[in-house]
């Protein structure tokens, strides 16, 4: 067992997805099978247009080959382990490279950088986390939902410890909850995606929720692309099957709502979800399939 680094671009042509599994050639199989049962990050090359850099971490359930094509094989994602960094973070930072292990004896970056399949030192792992979920400008819960100052402690003093209580510490539901806030809201400038409205209340907080729309108690991953920003009574009625989304994010409104007029009113003038530009942070087809299928009273 031990850490690994993925290379994923949003624009791959490999059959990814991030949250469920990566694809990668037989020559990488050997390095690869070290990683299960432990914990990988995502990283998209410098050459990409609008990099990431390392964006997220998930762990690696299994490797099998890949049915469809020979010499291929498919890293299998432990279900619920991905997360979405709230800060993706560069190749370079302020005191150069990052991920160090890549440095050769002369101070250089290695071939190393170039292999779609690597290992992680735990210690480069660890810089690489404590960059990627800071929380400098922590976004405050609703009233209420704070369940102690000692939390708030924790959540400061916890990335003090070693690699493995971090990994903990990032498993949490509390945690991860209040990540996926800040990524949906990050992406959707803190704008409720059917209404259209940004408030702010006075506090400075955004009157919006980040919805999953594959729960998590179904299994659904907490990555951008299943998630949309809802205003509070939006929110309820997506999760209710009052609302949904097609596939081409036209907003459908179920047959069963009692005041289906009232309820377009509330609606954007496009008639559709208001979404990020960048393709990868929209909701996936699959997700809202889902929605659609298991939800969405018809």
């Amino acid at each position: 067992m031990g850490f690994g680094v993925f290379i994923h671009r949003s624009d791959s042509i490999y059959n990814d997805s991030p949250a469920e599994q990566y694809q990668f050639p037989s020559q990488y199989l050997g390095r690869a099978q070290t990683f299960v049962g432990d914990w990988i990050i995502y990283y998209e090359p410098r050459k990409v247009p609008d990099t990431r850099g390392y964006f997220a971490i998930a762990k690696v359930q299994q490797i099998i080959s890949d049915p469809n094509i020979p010499n291929m094989y498919l890293a299998l994602i432990e279900a619920g382990s991905y997360l979405d960094f709230v800060r993706p973070v560069p190749f370079n930072g302020p005191d150069g490279v990052v991920e160090r292990g890549l440095l050769n004896e002369d101070g250089r970056i290695s071939g190393r950088a170039q292999s779609a399949v690597r290992s992680i030192s735990p210690s480069d792992l660890n810089r690489i986390l404590a960059i990627g979920f800071d929380e400098v400008e922590p976004m405050l819960p609703r009233v209420g939902e704070i369940s102690s100052p000692f939390e708030l402690n924790e959540q400061q003093a916890i990335f003090h410890h070693e690699e493995r209580d971090r990994i903990n510490y990032i498993s949490s539901r509390a945690v991860r909850d209040r990540a996926f806030r800040k990524i949906i809201l990050s992406a959707y400038d803190q704008r409720c995606a059917v209404t259209g409205l940004k408030l702010i209340n006075g506090g400075g907080r955004a009157e919006v929720d980040a919805a999953h729309i594959r729960p998590v108690a179904a299994n659904g991953p907490d990555i951008v692309s299943n998630g949309v920003a809802l205003s509070g009574t939006a929110h309820w009625m997506f999760d209710r099957g009052l609302i949904s989304f097609d596939d081409g994010l036209k907003i459908m409104i179920s047959r069963q709502v009692n005041d289906a007029e009232s309820m377009r009113n509330i609606i954007n003038k496009t008639g559709h979800a208001l979404v990020p530009q960048r393709p990868f942070q929209q909701p996936h087809p699959t997700f809202l399939k889902w929605h659609r299928d298991n939800c969405f009273k018809q």
